[in-house]
């Protein structure tokens, strides 16, 4: 008897439970909210196209503030840190600190220089020699000594070094135009390709972790547009969120576009969002 009554209880119990789950599903699913998306992309000079079969990403976080999250981890390096990597002279380095520009050989570089720049910085002086040596420029002073003499008379080389410096300073001094055209001989040691390379590389790692990471972190719902450019996310529960591309873009005519749009979620009503070049992102001029 006494066995009866606990199966009985078990039985009860288990109703119980039941009732209370499904109860507290119908309530989850009064409290969610539906998103309706309307997607249309309009190029320039003609009618707005819908956007066909494309995946929407609906994130807890702003995709940009997940790039910026993982641009944060991955830093480049400070300024002066990169120019003390670099294998240049130190008076080169020395230079380029001085100096907002990596790029030695941008045409107006000669405007940056002077004729202490040319005699102090080694690099700039091999330039400025090759671009005016070889009888190109008349009146260039020459240098009296050679290499030998810095060994076999020192005091000799010293001298006439200084003096070869100083005629070459009044040289430029009076013929300023004569810098331009250093540039010419100055890629070979361009800090801009090096700087280049490491913000390329930098963009293509947070272009391959950002997308990884939004969806293993900040993931809500994923949807496709149907060829109308529709789509509806039901059961998403009461907060913020964003829709975004990701780093994928949207295209139609002349026009490549991504989203990474805010909308409010309530419960128990649906949210409509039309997606367009209005509330988009230029994806020519977007970061990962």
């Amino acid at each position: 008897m006494v066995g009866m009554i606990t199966i009985r209880r078990k039985i009860v119990l288990v109703a119980l439970f039941g009732m209370l789950s499904i109860a507290a599903g119908a309530r989850a699913q009064t409290d969610a909210g539906t998103l309706e998306i309307n997607a249309r992309i309009t190029p320039t000079a003609a009618r707005a196209e819908p956007v066909r079969q494309f995946t929407f990403y609906i994130l807890t976080k702003s995709y940009s503030e997940i790039v910026k999250e993982v641009e944060e981890k991955d830093p480049i390096p400070p300024r002066d840190q990169f120019i003390d990597g670099l294998k240049v002279s130190p008076e080169l380095r020395a230079w380029l600190k001085g100096h907002d520009t990596f790029d030695l050989t941008e045409p107006d570089i000669d405007k940056l220089l002077t004729a202490d720049d040319v005699l102090n910085v080694p690099e700039f002086l091999l330039a400025y020699q090759r671009t005016n040596g070889g009888g190109i420029t008349n009146g260039l002073p020459k240098p009296k000594y050679t290499e030998a003499d810095k060994t076999e008379h020192p005091e000799k080389y010293e001298k006439l070094k200084q003096e070869y410096m100083a005629n070459l300073k009044k040289f430029i001094r009076s013929r300023p135009e004569t810098i331009s055209g250093v540039e010419l001989e100055l890629d070979g040691v361009n800090p801009e390709h090096k700087w280049a390379a490491l913000q390329n590389d930098r963009r293509k790692r947070v272009t391959r972790v950002a997308p990884d990471l939004a969806q293993l972190k900040f993931l809500a719902a994923k949807v496709d547009t149907d060829l109308d450019g529709r789509a509806s996310v039901p059961g998403l529960a009461p907060a913020d969120y964003w829709i975004s591309t990701l780093n994928l873009d949207a295209d139609a005519g002349d026009m490549r576009v991504r989203w990474d749009v805010p909308v409010k979620i309530e419960r128990g009503k649906t949210t409509r969002v039309e997606l367009s070049n209005l509330n988009s992102i230029d994806a020519h001029n977007t970061a990962p």
